[in-house]
């Protein structure tokens, strides 16, 4: 593992880089999808999750996401270039890969990305973002799985930028900041599978992606990620 680890970090031509990070991500959309989607119908025949919207999906809703989701995939690609390239140019320092490290790493990033998603997703919602750019996500008016990835590239450049802009400033372990795809799309996934866990109500609201779910389907004017606290926070800000 450490020297695989080595490898691809000091040694591995971009060409490698960009493939291994694709085919990563490949490996999140396309094998990972389908399987969370699978688990959801599991959970909704034991009563243990519902569907948020019944209605059939428009024709062809699912193809129009994969296919720009396949876009989003060769952009998130490059941005492994971009992380490679800046710890071999010293621009981002790495931690070893102790449990501690990796532990912490991982929820350093997720706990960023909700900020990260949130500035995004805030500006994506500005008239003009929203009209040119946020209106092929919002395409999917009734959420899917497939529909995690379905952007603009603008959005999935902005979106693509999370270890680009903690990851200089704070060193991780490679590990961590390896396994925060899998964590990412993981609550990704909650938030755009069209599935309510439980009741849908108190801390399963919150952290569970329900609000999102709905940001789609009933167009609540709902800005996080995972949870639905920064938008407490910011009503808070506002007022």
């Amino acid at each position: 593992m450490g020297k695989s680890i080595h490898y691809i970090l000091q040694e591995a031509s971009y060409l490698e880089v960009f493939a291994l990070t694709f085919g990563y991500f490949v490996i999140l959309y396309f094998i990972l999808g389908p399987s969370f989607l699978w688990a959801c119908k599991q959970l909704e025949k034991k009563g243990l999750a519902n569907k948020i919207v019944s209605r059939k999906l428009p024709k062809n809703q699912v193809k129009t996401e994969i296919k720009h989701s396949f876009v989003s995939l060769i952009i998130f690609g490059l941005s492994g270039i971009t992380v490679i390239y800046l710890v071999r140019t010293g621009q981002i320092k790495l931690l070893d890969n102790s449990f501690i490290n990796i532990l912490f790493g991982v929820i350093l990033l997720n706990v960023f990305n909700e900020l990260h998603f949130f500035v995004v997703h805030r500006m994506m919602h500005i008239p003009f973002m929203l009209k040119h750019v946020h209106k092929v996500h919002h395409k999917s008016v009734v959420p899917t799985v497939y529909s995690v990835y379905s952007f603009h590239w603008v959005e999935a450049l902005l979106l693509s930028t999370v270890p680009l802009c903690i990851c200089p400033f704070i060193p991780f372990a490679p590990l961590a900041i390896g396994i925060y795809p899998l964590t990412s799309i993981l609550l990704n996934y909650s938030g755009h599978c069209n599935y309510r866990f439980g009741n849908g109500k108190g801390m399963q609201s919150l952290i569970f992606g329900t609000k999102h779910n709905e940001h789609h389907s009933k167009g609540r004017q709902n800005f996080g990620f995972a949870s639905g606290l920064i938008d407490r926070l910011y009503s808070l800000i506002k007022k």
